[in-house]
């Protein structure tokens, strides 16, 4: 085995361990991780542009299935957390956080950020930057395509 397949088989352990470590980290407490993810989206967008969020936008930023996006945000909305609104042609759906419960999202949030905090605290401003420039340009890349294409 030369060198660059021990590569590969690091890359892959290290996102095991990373991805398994968040998501068992318990930061989203009270929503399921696809849940937390479809509300972080949204939340942004709105507080940033202050519309509403596509699921066309959810579907691509998340490269979740579009059955499961669809399925994330039913839950969302029996919980109202978003709600939903159709677009002029009744094919598109929109959704937007409700406004009197983004409390219940932002202490789910809030774990989030302690988490990113305790990160920061191991590996350092530097390393931290890093890290996210790899992310951004792993996610520009989109090296496994868009399922919902």
């Amino acid at each position: 085995m030369d060198n660059s397949e021990n590569l590969d088989e690091e890359i892959i352990t290290a996102w095991v361990g990373l991805t398994s470590a968040l998501k068992n980290s318990r930061i989203t407490q009270g929503l399921n991780y696809n849940e937390a993810v479809v509300m972080n989206i949204a939340y942004h967008h709105y507080m940033n542009n202050g519309e509403l969020t596509s699921f066309k936008s959810i579907t691509q930023k998340t490269k979740m299935l579009k059955s499961l996006v669809n399925r994330t945000i039913d839950s969302l909305v029996q919980k109202d957390l978003l709600e939903r609104f159709e677009g002029e042609d009744k094919r598109t759906t929109f959704v937007r956080p409700v406004q009197k419960n983004i409390d219940v999202f932002l202490r789910v949030h809030e774990q989030s950020l302690e988490l990113a905090r305790s990160l920061l605290q191991i590996i350092g401003e530097e390393d931290a930057r890093r890290f996210i420039n790899i992310a951004k340009r792993i996610v520009e890349a989109d090296p496994l395509g868009d399922p919902n294409d």
